[in-house]
């Protein structure tokens, strides 16, 4: 993987995690995340997203519940934390500072 490939990999994967910390619940579906990283410029595979979804629940920055066939991510604490930028894990992008 190219240094360019991992940057775009790293970000995404912080998107995500900020998408979830936004919601009330810390949850979302595949398809709506799919969407919000859309607007955030990843165009990604419904294939590389539940990739992707599995990969951060390795991590355990978040559970993924299988419903009827569609994904379901919950955020759990460290990952509001790295999303946070409270606490940094290799592979995902750090935040930078609000101000």
């Amino acid at each position: 993987m190219s240094e360019y490939e991992r940057i775009i990999q790293q970000d995404r994967r912080l998107v995500v995690l900020r998408m979830l910390a936004q919601d009330a619940d810390y949850s979302h579906n595949e398809y709506i995340l799919g969407e919000a990283l859309r607007v955030y410029g990843h165009r990604i595979s419904a294939d590389l997203l539940r990739s992707e979804l599995s990969w951060l629940a390795e991590q355990g920055l978040l559970v993924v519940e299988d419903v009827s066939g569609v994904l379901i991510a919950k955020l759990t604490r460290r990952g509001k934390d790295v999303a946070e930028g409270a606490v940094a894990v290799p592979g995902v992008k750090r935040p930078e500072p609000e101000a």
